[in-house]
């Protein structure tokens, strides 16, 4: 599990089994990671982690509140459905797509993310 933190709320998400999240979970359990994260094609919040994780694509129909590796050195947290070649890293736990977005707000946000 991992906690993310923006605009003032905590979300929890649970992490699939792979390669890209066991380097990633050794990286939070060294500190908090902050990224700053854009508002892309109205479906999505992306952002640079700042290194590169294994990459374990397969072509994956993406839904609210799913974690994904992009490109090997972007998260992406969907808010609404895509389509596409990524690695699933997780999903976020206990909420609906509208609460998310509600949450996540319009524009750009900032995510720390840390292990719990």
């Amino acid at each position: 599990m991992i906690s993310l933190r923006f605009n003032g709320q905590i979300i929890h998400a649970s992490l699939v089994d792979n390669s890209s999240t066991e380097v990633l979970l050794a990286t939070l359990n060294r500190g908090p990671l902050t990224i700053a994260m854009e508002d892309y094609a109205n479906m999505e919040k992306v952002g640079p982690l700042g290194f590169e994780l294994p990459r374990n694509d397969e072509q994956i129909d993406a839904v609210a509140g799913d974690l994904i590796l992009y490109q090997g050195d972007k998260l992406v947290l969907y808010y609404a459905p895509n389509s596409w070649n990524f690695t699933r890293l997780g999903r976020v736990e206990g909420i609906d797509a509208t609460s998310l977005l509600e949450k996540l707000g319009d524009g750009n946000v900032e995510v720390t993310i840390s292990a719990d």
